[in-house]
């Protein structure tokens, strides 16, 4: 299961303890089934249990340098480039990441590897004595904030380098944030999660600016930041770095190459990365603010080769078939620019988006592409029909004879696959599940 975040809300003592049978010998499937049965909400937003628990565990990272990452989108391959940049420095590195695409060992990189089962079962077993164990009833705690824990755990044990933790959710009140990080980094800022952290950019911005610490350092990649974020930075009196005014990129008109120029340093005629262009400046600009950027033929390389599961990943070459994680009116506004570097006769676009997403919004800046569509409905309490995402198509303008429906996603590109033809290019996108099904075809 894959748990993209599991919006749901509400508390939930008595099942937690009523489900916390013996927890000894469990599989990491088991512990995972444990941790979706304790707390039916996937969000309980707050700090308090999260921090009376990692109390009882004696959680510290301060053994090593802590760079936080928050943003709408752009997380998780910000965090891939400098976990590399790192890597190639010789440092340990940690990384903790959400959702998984396949594997729940991806929430968890260590040294660029997935760590075996079993330490993920250890750290678990230590989280459940922990929450049992802080002087009053056993704390509750959701199935992100238990993994949470289990992995900073793990990190700590480790004893790495550097430890680079990726917010899920906000960043004010997700709970990576009982860690003080050393730097915290900003990547974009849309609309997305509403229903927690507001409705407006202005709102959310505060939000994500709640990784910001007094007169901490930190890099912010969105490319136009709310007031609001400013504000913050200012109440901190925080040391930041802000993209287009301390870090700025310059793209060769054929996407071929790119430069980039810091506060300090500065690198001409780039590789194009596979990986968001803006995401990879923001990394380089938090490295530079670090004073750990490497020297400049490993930079190089680094972006060449840099990639990211589900992040415009091509995963066959013929059929040509590229998959993304985009499900928000930002993502989607990105890939229009990054779809100009295929030069194909048409696309075949395969989509499955979750109900509680901004679907129209998200389905606008594709709906003029020459492309022949296969929407599909979604499963589980968050699914969504194919239906309301084939009525957001036409709405937006795309010709509904341009437009198959079906039930699932591997029906649908199944179907796409089949009427693919030579010179095209397949497209997947709408959600990590949605990827999710389609890597699962290819494994």
């Amino acid at each position: 299961m894959n748990n993209e975040n599991n919006l749901n809300t509400g508390s939930a003592q008595n099942a937690q303890d009523a489900s916390a049978s013996s927890t000894t010998q469990k599989s990491l499937s088991q512990w995972l089934s444990y941790l979706e049965s304790i707390h039916p909400s996937a969000i309980d937003m707050g700090l308090d249990r999260v921090k009376a628990v990692a109390n009882a565990m004696a959680l510290s990272l301060s053994q090593s340098l802590v760079i936080t990452v928050a943003g709408t989108n752009g997380k998780g391959t910000t965090c891939r480039l400098l976990e590399q940049a790192m890597l190639s420095q010789g440092k340990s590195v940690a990384v903790y990441s959400s959702p998984h695409l396949i594997d729940y060992r991806e929430r968890v990189r260590y040294n660029g590897e997935l760590p075996p089962a079993n330490e993920f079962v250890d750290a678990f077993e230590f989280v459940e004595n922990a929450r049992k164990d802080t002087g009053g009833e056993p704390i509750t705690l959701t199935y992100f904030e238990f993994g949470t824990l289990a992995a900073m755990k793990m990190m700590q044990l480790w004893a790495v380098d550097v430890v680079i933790l990726e917010v899920g959710l906000g960043g004010r009140l997700d709970a990576t944030n009982i860690i003080d990080p050393n730097l915290a980094v900003i990547t974009t800022i849309d609309l997305d999660h509403q229903d927690w952290l507001g409705n407006t950019r202005e709102k959310i911005a505060r939000e994500k600016a709640g990784i910001m610490r007094k007169n901490g350092s930190a890099v912010v990649g969105e490319l136009f930041p709310p007031s609001s974020l400013y504000d913050v930075a200012n109440e901190l009196q925080a040391n930041v770095r802000w993209a287009t005014q301390d870090f700025v990129t310059e793209v060769a008109s054929d996407y071929s190459e790119w430069s980039w120029k810091g506060k300090s340093s500065s690198y001409a005629s780039l590789p194009y990365p596979k990986i968001p262009l803006q995401n990879a400046s923001t990394a380089l600009a938090a490295l530079e603010l670090l004073d750990l950027l490497p020297e400049e033929s490993v930079v190089r390389n680094i972006i060449e080769n840099t990639t990211m599961p589900g992040r415009q990943q091509t995963i066959s070459e013929s059929p040509l078939v590229v998959v993304d994680v985009a499900h928000n009116p930002q993502a989607t506004t990105a890939m229009q620019n990054w779809l100009n570097r295929y030069d194909v006769s048409r696309m075949r676009i395969v989509v499955g988006m979750l109900k509680d997403k901004s679907i129209a919004e998200t389905l606008a800046p594709l709906s003029a592409l020459n492309a022949d569509w296969y929407v599909s409905s979604t499963s589980g309490p968050r699914g969504c029909n194919a239906e309301v995402l084939e009525n957001a198509l036409v709405n937006a303008g795309t010709t509904i004879e341009n437009i198959k429906t079906f039930k699932n996603v591997t029906s649908a590109y199944q179907r796409a696959l089949a009427d693919y033809q030579t010179g095209e290019l397949i497209l997947v996108f709408g959600s990590f599940v949605t990827v999710a099904d389609v890597l699962a075809e290819h494994n």
